[in-house]
C-alpha cells in the first residue's frame, strides 16, 4: 500500500467516524473564555489599576508573576479586551498591544510591533534599534493617545538582550508632549528583578500582582468549564477530568499542561472510536505530551545552554548524579573548544543552570557543606535517553554525546 492509499484510508476512517469533540479549539492555549474560574481577584485589582485610563489619567506600572500556566497572560487579555471595548464605548483615547518578547525575541521586533500599532511603519529590518525608538517617540507625539504596552514573557527579553529596551520604555514620558504611556510586564521567572538594573526597577516596579498555581480542585473546575464547551454531551468522562487536574497539579498547577492533557487524550479516544474519553486515554496522553514537551524544548534551546545541558548530560552518564557547577564548567569550556564557540563566564553558566532548572530539564538545589559553606547540587531532570534523542538530528550535538571530555574521568574518580 503506498503512501497515498495510506492517508486515504486514515482521512476516510476519520470523516466516517463519530466525533468526540464539539469544538476542540476551546481546548487551546490562546482561548479566551467569557470566565475565568479562580482569578477574579487577580481580574478585579488589574481592572482598578488601569481604570484611570477611561478618565485621561495615565496608571501605574505593572509587573505580574507567576509560573508557566496560572493565567497571567489569560486575565491580562481578558482585562484588555474588557478596557478596549469600555474605551471605545465612551470615547476614551486608549490604545493597547500585546507583545509575547520570547517569540518578538529581540528588541528591534518588539518596537517594531508597538510602533505598527500606532501607526508608524517600520521596515523588518534594516534600522538601528535606536531610529527604530525615535519613531516610535515620534509617533506617539504626532497622537494624542493613553498607550499600554504589555510585554508577556519579558523576561526572556531581558536575560538575553538586556534591560536597555526596558528602561528606555520606563523614562519615554519623559520626553513625551500630547501621550503618555504606562507598561505591564509579564514574567515566568520570580527571579526575574535579579537581572534588572536599580534604575530600572525604580521606575518599572510600581505595582505588582503574582499568580499562585492552581491546585487540583481549581484546575479541575477550570476544566470542567471547558469540557462542557469542547465536547459533545457525555462523551467525557469525570474520571478523566480529575486525573487530568491532579496530573497538572502535581506539576506546578499548570492549566496549560491540563488543557493538553484534556485534549490530546480526546484526540486518542477519537481515534480508536471510543464512546468517551477515559482515564487511560489520558495516562497514554502525558506520555506522549511529555515526550514531545521536552524534545521541543531541548531544540530550540540557545547554543550554550544545549553545550551546558550536554556537560551535565556527560556527567550523569559517567555516575556523577549531583554535579556542581565547577565540573560543568570545566567539561562545558572544553565542549565549547570542540564546537568552537568562545565559552561564557562562569557566572553566565550558572545562570544557564538556572534557567534549564525553571524550564524543567535540570533539578538544581542548594546543598550545605557545613563549614564549607553551600554549594549547588545539579541533576538531570529528565531521562538521559529524551536529551539523547533530542540531540540526534544535529550531528555536532549527537557527537558531544559519546565526546569523552578529558576532564571527566577525574571528576567522576572523585577528585572533587
Amino acid at each position: 500500500m503506498d503512501e497515498t492509499t495510506v492517508l486515504d484510508d486514515v482521512f476516510k476512517r476519520f470523516l466516517s467516524g463519530a466525533s468526540l469533540f464539539w469544538d476542540r479549539e476551546v481546548l487551546r492555549h490562546d482561548y479566551i473564555p467569557d470566565k475565568l474560574p479562580h482569578r477574579e481577584g487577580q481580574i478585579r485589582y488589574l481592572g482598578e489599576i488601569v481604570a484611570p485610563i477611561l478618565r485621561g489619567a495615565r496608571c501605574s506600572n505593572i509587573f505580574i508573576y507567576g509560573k508557566t500556566g496560572t493565567g497571567k497572560t489569560a486575565v491580562m487579555k481578558y482585562v484588555l479586551a474588557k478596557l478596549g471595548d469600555k474605551a471605545e464605548e465612551l470615547g476614551a483615547p486608549v490604545t493597547t498591544c500585546y507583545v509575547n518578547c520570547r517569540l518578538a525575541g529581540t528588541e528591534y521586533r518588539v518596537l517594531s510591533s508597538l510602533c505598527n500599532t500606532i501607526g508608524v511603519d517600520v521596515p523588518f529590518t534594516g534600522l538601528a534599534v535606536g531610529e527604530v525608538f525615535d519613531r516610535f517617540r515620534l509617533g506617539l507625539n504626532s497622537n494624542k493617545i493613553l498607550f499600554l504596552p504589555v510585554l508577556d514573557e519579558i523576561d526572556c527579553l531581558v536575560k538575553t538582550r538586556g534591560d536597555v529596551l526596558l528602561y528606555d520604555l520606563t523614562r519615554i514620558n519623559e520626553t513625551l508632549r500630547s501621550s503618555r504611556t504606562s507598561i505591564i510586564g509579564i514574567s515566568n521567572d520570580l527571579r526575574f528583578k535579579e537581572f534588572l538594573d536599580p534604575r530600572v526597577l525604580s521606575s518599572l516596579s510600581e505595582e505588582e500582582i503574582v499568580f499562585r498555581p492552581y491546585d487540583a480542585a481549581e484546575l479541575r473546575d477550570i476544566l470542567w468549564d471547558r469540557a462542557r464547551l469542547a465536547f459533545y454531551d457525555g462523551k467525557v468522562l469525570d474520571g478523566a477530568v480529575s486525573l487530568c487536574a491532579a496530573l497538572a497539579a502535581a506539576e506546578h498547577g499548570d492549566a496549560r499542561r491540563a488543557l493538553d492533557l484534556l485534549r490530546v487524550a480526546g484526540e486518542v479516544a477519537e481515534r480508536e472510536g471510543a464512546e468517551a474519553v477515559a482515564e487511560d486515554h489520558v495516562r497514554r496522553a502525558e506520555k506522549r505530551i511529555e515526550h514531545d514537551r521536552i524534545m521541543e524544548a531541548v531544540r530550540n534551546l540557545p547554543s550554550h545552554s544545549k553545550l551546558v545541558l550536554c556537560s551535565v548530560y556527560l556527567l550523569s552518564k559517567a555516575g556523577v548524579n549531583f554535579a556542581i557547577t565547577g565540573d560543568i564548567y570545566e567539561i562545558y569550556c572544553e565542549l565549547c573548544g570542540e564546537c568552537g564557540l568562545v565559552p561564557l563566564t562562569q557566572r553566565r553558566v550558572s545562570s544557564l543552570v538556572n534557567e534549564l532548572d525553571v524550564i524543567g530539564l535540570l533539578n538544581a538545589r542548594v546543598a550545605s557543606m557545613g563549614r564549607y559553606g553551600r554549594t549547588k547540587k545539579i541533576r538531570m531532570a529528565v531521562a538521559r535517553s529524551l536529551i539523547r534523542g533530542a540531540f540526534a538530528t544535529d550531528d555536532r550535538l549527537r557527537r558531544l554525546t559519546i565526546y569523552a571530555p578529558k576532564c571527566l574521568a577525574e571528576i567522576s574518580s572523585g577528585r572533587r
